[in-house]
Order: structure tokens, then C-alpha cells, then sequence
């Protein structure tokens, strides 16, 4: 895969998935959505947490696993903010330390499609728990790789999965090539994940945008219901002192872990001038729990792969026309750039009320 020419992996990828789009005359798969929500039986949503653990993963994955909302069929691991060899070791502390062996954790990608692997050590540390150390996991992987279990669950419960994205989207751009009718099976993709005002390792780019927009491209072409949560949003949530002294002050497994983390990245946060540090996925898992946490809107969210300096940048479309750059002049084919008419293909973070969030996380994870 990786000896594939860029340009021609992506048109390929693109191409095969606008075959099976389920959003074709409809904004962004309505009807599609409403049905799958109307089927999906009472209970607890199902989702799978795809992830590269990582400090605020690790808050995402304890607040979906003392969520009773929630059920995790599984969890897939993904290369990002540390290597696999890292994140994979760290999904099965996660799920060992809340006691829920039972979820199975899968070994995914450990790279982008068709870049290197460029990780955020200095936000996550080189173990990804900004330098916390727990005893390595009793529990072990399933033998399955992650695309294997991610179509394999969806593909039995068409219409009831959630996928809940954390990390780059290696892992579901991968299963969604490797099966393309998989997309009409989803129920929806909640992602932490690009901007509509710049980006945090680039000025243009988000980091699990940044590390594989390929993949991303490929995800917002899917035609797959997606919400989208962005740095517009989880740059205004900030993790505390007062936070972690809550976390502290219980005594369960899960908070005592969690505020074994932070307090290790408060040090790493305070080498990088801040004085606290962002709830980026927490966020992002918050919004199946309390849809008053957030507000969305609906736009057209394009991926930027080609840019020296911006690709994995997110353009987001609110009004028409859709329009692209201005044609070459020596162009032979200008229809790309034309201008089109604007179908959202998600539904956006623009607003949050950061107090809700806390008020929700912390109980949670202090009752754990």
C-alpha cells in the first residue's frame, strides 16, 4: 500500500467510495440517519472507540466505560499520538484498569495510508501518558486486526453502530476501502478531529487530520452521518488544578489513574507555557451523553491532501456556492473547480458550554 503513488491511492479510494455514497440527494444521509435512529432498539448505544491513547483518550475511554448511555462492542487502536506499540498496550491498561476486560481491544494501523508517522510526544509524552507509568496489561488483544473487527461487528448490526473516532482515521479509512457498502451500515462517526479556524500543528491543520488526511478525505467522501469535533470547541475546554484536585480526592480506580495522568501532563503543559491542557476527546465522547454540551451546524467539510504546508487543513462549507481554487490556465479539465451546490456532509462543533462538560466528566469518573 505504502509503494502506491499518493495522488492515485486517494482518486482511487474517493472514487470507489462515491460509488456507494448514501447522502447522493439528500443533506448529508437525513433520511438515512433518521432511519437508523428510528430501528435502533432501546438501550444503551452501541459504539466502537477507535483511539491512539494518549492522555485525553484516556479520559474519553474512562467516561465512555462509566457511562451506562454507552455500550463498547469494541475498541481499535490506531498509531497517532504515539506509536502502536504504545497505544495498542495502553487501550488494554485502559479497559483493565476500569475492570471491563471483557471489551476487546484490536491492533490497528501503525501508520498513515500512505505518509510517515509523525506522533505528538511532546503533548502525550513518549509513552503517551505524559511519562505515567502502570504495570504492563495481564489482558491481551484479540487476534483480529482492527478493519477485520470493525467490519465484522458492523456488518452483523447494520444501522446500530456508532463509531467514535479519537485518533486519525487510518482504521476506518481502511475498512471503509477494504469493504465499500460498509459506509450505508454505519449509523454515524463522532470524531475529535480538524477546525474550522486553523489548525495546532500546522496553521492550517489539526493533528489527527494532519497525521493522515488521506484517510480523513476518505471518511468525509464516505457519505457516512459525521459530527465533527473540532479545536474551535475543544481549545475553549481546559483541564485544571482544581479538575485533577477532584479527581484526587476519590479513591476509585479509575479516577486515581486518571489523575495519575494529568498530573503528569500539567508538567509537560507547564514546559509548554500553558497551565492547563485541552479536552479534546472527552469532548467529543460528551456529545452522545449530553447533546446540551454542544452546538452544532451543518457543513460541507472538504480535506485538504495536496497542500505543502496545509494538507489535512478542513475547509468548512456553510454557504453556496461550492466553489474550489481558480483554474490553471493551461488546465484541460476545469469541471473540478466549477462551482457546485452546497450538501453538508456533517454536522459541525461551534459552541460548547464547558461548565456542562465538567459536570458530567468528573462525577463520572470520580464515581468509578
Amino acid at each position: 500500500m505504502h509503494s502506491m503513488n499518493r495522488r492515485r491511492f486517494v482518486s482511487q479510494g474517493c472514487l470507489t467510495l462515491a460509488a456507494t455514497s448514501i447522502a447522493s440527494s439528500t443533506t448529508f444521509g437525513q433520511i438515512e440517519r433518521a432511519s437508523m435512529i428510528a430501528s435502533r432498539s432501546a438501550g444503551p448505544r452501541r459504539i466502537i472507540i477507535d483511539t491512539d491513547p494518549g492522555v485525553d483518550d484516556a479520559f474519553a475511554i474512562f467516561l465512555a466505560i462509566t457511562s451506562p448511555e454507552l455500550k463498547i462492542e469494541a475498541i481499535t487502536a490506531v498509531a497517532g499520538n504515539v506509536p502502536l506499540s504504545f497505544t495498542l498496550p495502553n487501550a488494554l491498561r485502559l479497559v483493565e484498569i476500569a475492570g471491563r476486560t471483557d471489551i476487546p481491544v484490536a491492533a490497528g494501523a501503525t501508520a498513515p495510508l500512505v505518509r510517515r508517522l509523525i506522533s505528538a510526544t511532546d503533548v502525550h509524552g513518549q509513552n503517551g501518558f505524559a511519562g505515567a507509568e502502570f504495570p504492563a496489561p495481564s489482558v491481551k488483544p484479540v487476534s483480529e486486526p482492527a478493519v477485520d473487527v470493525l467490519r465484522a461487528i458492523i456488518g452483523r448490526n447494520p444501522g446500530e453502530i456508532t463509531l467514535v473516532c479519537l485518533g486519525p482515521l487510518t482504521n476506518i479509512a481502511q475498512a471503509l476501502q477494504a469493504d465499500p457498502a460498509l459506509a450505508g451500515k454505519i449509523a454515524q462517526i463522532t470524531m475529535m478531529g480538524g477546525s474550522l479556524s486553523g489548525g495546532n500543528i500546522s496553521p492550517a491543520a489539526e493533528f489527527n487530520f494532519y497525521v493522515d488526511p488521506e484517510a480523513a478525505d476518505i471518511v468525509f467522501r464516505s457519505g457516512v452521518p459525521i459530527t465533527m469535533v473540532g479545536l474551535d470547541v475543544t481549545e475553549k475546554v481546559t483541564f485544571t488544578e482544581k479538575h485533577l484536585a477532584m479527581l484526587e480526592a476519590a479513591n476509585g480506580p479509575v479516577s486515581m489513574a486518571a489523575a495519575k495522568i494529568a498530573r503528569q501532563e500539567f508538567g509537560l503543559a507547564r514546559k509548554r507555557g500553558a497551565s492547563g491542557f485541552h479536552m479534546h476527546d472527552p469532548l467529543a465522547m460528551s456529545s452522545l451523553l449530553d447533546s446540551e454540551i454542544l452546538r452544532l451546524e451543518d457543513y460541507l467539510v472538504k480535506i485538504e491532501t495536496a497542500g505543502l504546508y496545509s494538507a489535512g487543513a478542513s475547509y468548512g462549507y456553510k454557504h453556496n456556492p461550492v466553489r474550489g481554487s481558480a483554474p490553471m490556465k493551461d488546465a484541460a479539465d476545469v469541471s473540478r473547480v466549477s462551482d457546485a451546490a452546497l450538501r453538508p456532509n456533517a454536522k459541525v462543533a461551534v459552541g460548547v458550554n464547558s461548565d456542562r462538560f465538567f459536570e458530567l466528566l468528573i462525577p463520572r469518573l470520580t464515581k468509578a
